[in-house]
């Protein structure tokens, strides 16, 4: 498997590309088919006092869906075992959830029969958040910004993908998240998978179909 490793503001030692090399064994043994792993460093420095941290991010990227995960410590090398613990992690639930789903089905299924979704508690979002989405009154701090807050938003604007709610829970699995946002295959309509306890997951999605300008843009 190949390996890029760059560094954001911070150097990357041979000592700590050897280390990469011996701490990625353990995804390669999860991820046979993996093709590239990308390893990123970022070094962060703040005002008012607050200490510097390293953040390591992981991808990894193969013939199926990319995987990702995130770690944040002081010293680098901590942040890195952290980032490959939550990489084999995410690996390992994918492939118990492939297998638990071939001998017990549960959990998110599309019953052809009757054409409906079995498995998943699905629930229209609050009036109030959809306002607080729309007029932008949820308020956004700055990482760089002096004056200390409890709360941190960082904002990542990606390119919007059709897929079925069975794939949404599959990808939001490999990336490590609580949930994940996509477009429904079978509606148009902007949604989110979220998870619940065990292997149980549930969908939001709003009433307002994704643009038809979005959908030729994405097909062409």
């Amino acid at each position: 498997m190949e390996t890029s490793i760059v560094g954001v503001g911070v150097g990357i030692t041979d000592r700590f590309r050897t280390v990469v090399e011996e701490k990625i064994a353990r995804v390669q043994q999860l991820a046979a088919k993996a093709q590239r792993l990308d390893v990123k460093v970022t070094h962060r420095a703040y005002r008012g006092g607050r200490v510097p941290d390293e953040t390591v991010e992981l991808t990894l990227i193969g013939k199926g869906p990319i995987v990702r995960a995130e770690a944040v410590d002081g010293d680098k090398f901590a942040a890195l075992d952290l980032a490959v613990d939550k990489m084999a992690t995410q690996l390992r639930r994918a492939k118990e959830k492939r297998v638990d789903g071939r001998q017990h089905p549960r959990g998110a299924h599309f019953e052809k029969g009757s054409g409906a979704i079995e498995g998943i508690d699905v629930q229209p979002a609050s009036v109030d958040v959809l306002q607080a989405v729309a007029t932008g009154t949820v308020p956004v701090q700055s990482e760089e910004e002096a004056e200390y807050s409890p709360v941190v938003i960082r904002t990542k604007n990606f390119e919007p993908e059709w897929m079925t709610v069975e794939e949404a829970v599959d990808r939001m699995e490999l990336v490590g998240h609580d949930f994940f946002l996509f477009v429904d295959a079978r509606t148009d309509h902007p949604s989110v998978v979220y998870r619940r306890k065990g292997w149980d997951y549930g969908v939001i999605s709003l009433t307002t179909q994704a643009s038809p300008e979005q959908a030729e843009a994405l097909a062409s």
